[in-house]
């Protein structure tokens, strides 16, 4: 059985889910962020009480909308409203060829959030100055659905019904939304996560394991000598990306084995690529990735004072092992 991806990587025994709630923060505003998941009802009191918006007859178009502006510059944008759509919607405002952004993937945006009903801005993210980035897994469905198959670097103008917005969680009171209501969003795409590394191959230093890959298919073959007692870092693709800062949260491929005999510990190649923050994994992770680049692949070698010292229960890892890891980093998100 496939172990439960990075969950032995981490420093501190989180899962999953408590990092995603720690992610969303617990701000004033961040309900009506779209970077974070709508709230659940029984979790906002006063979601409950929030009304029902009257009906109104659904577009199949975005006739009665208008936005203007450039790209990274605020839009304008104009409802008759009260307005509503039928389904999420997509218009491309400003195009571009950049890499196509795929479900589930990290992204990073700008937006610009109207309720149709209203008219009215609800929230925005270009005066803070600072894009939003976001797993679309993270979303509210209507933004997943209106991103997905999108550019990097294209404007686009999304509106989904209330049924793919916050009708799950009885719509946002504080932000003025109500059960029903249609949201509209422009969204400049700022970056998206690589599928895959992409930058200049770097040749090896002599005796280390050596890394061959095949399409999703990655494999170390590890030396059958005496480990080296300090970290290694190796890059072997150099990326042409961010680089990556001690307080990032970073999306990445992975696979570990142990150097002693080569057994495979855990991997995410062929699945889907983890993100955790920098800070949270292996000493020897975080020494060895902050400083690189978006689009590398690198090689660690990670001694065991830098690793688990001590040894761990699972995946079994026995004390004073050395740990031999190929890392992809597909992208980084800049820490608050």
């Amino acid at each position: 059985m496939r172990l439960n991806p990075l969950k032995s990587l981490v420093v501190v025994g989180l899962s999953a889910s408590v990092l995603l709630l720690g992610a969303c923060g617990d701000s004033k505003d961040s309900a009506s962020d779209p970077s974070t998941a709508a709230p659940s009802a029984s979790t906002t009191p006063s979601a409950s009480a929030t009304p029902t918006a009257a009906k109104i007859k659904a577009s199949d178009n975005f006739d009665a909308v208008t936005a203007t502006g450039a790209f990274a510059k605020s839009p304008k944008v104009k409802v008759k409203s009260p307005w509503a759509i039928d389904k999420t919607r997509t218009k491309v405002l400003s195009p571009s060829d950049g890499q196509v952004v795929k479900a589930g993937q990290t992204v990073e945006v700008n937006y610009y959030g109207v309720d149709g009903r209203t008219g009215k801005k609800f929230d925005e993210s270009f005066s803070t100055g600072k894009a939003v980035a976001f797993s679309l897994d993270q979303v509210v469905p209507g933004f997943s659905k209106g991103l997905t198959g999108q550019r990097k670097g294209s404007r686009v103008l999304i509106a989904m019904p209330g049924a793919d917005g916050y009708d799950s969680s009885g719509g946002n009171a504080e932000a003025g939304i109500n059960v029903g209501d249609t949201l509209i969003f422009v969204v400049d795409l700022v970056d998206v996560q690589l599928n895959a590394p992409a930058g200049d191959t770097v040749k090896p230093k002599a005796g280390l394991p050596t890394v061959t890959a095949a399409g999703d298919k990655v494999s170390i073959a590890v030396p059958k000598t005496d480990p080296p007692t300090k970290l290694v870092v190796q890059p072997l693709i150099k990326g042409k990306g961010s680089k990556v800062g001690a307080s990032d949260t970073i999306t990445f491929d992975y696979r570990w084995q142990q150097w002693s005999d080569g057994k495979l510990l855990e991997q995410s190649y062929g699945d889907k690529p983890a993100s955790y923050q920098v800070s949270g994994l292996l000493p020897g992770m975080q020494q060895g990735l902050v400083g690189q680049t978006v689009g590398s692949r690198v090689l660690l070698v990670i001694p065991p004072a830098l690793g688990y010292p001590d040894g761990n229960a699972t995946p079994k890892i026995a004390k004073g092992e050395t740990l031999v890891m190929v890392v992809d980093l597909l992208f980084t998100q800049a820490g608050q």
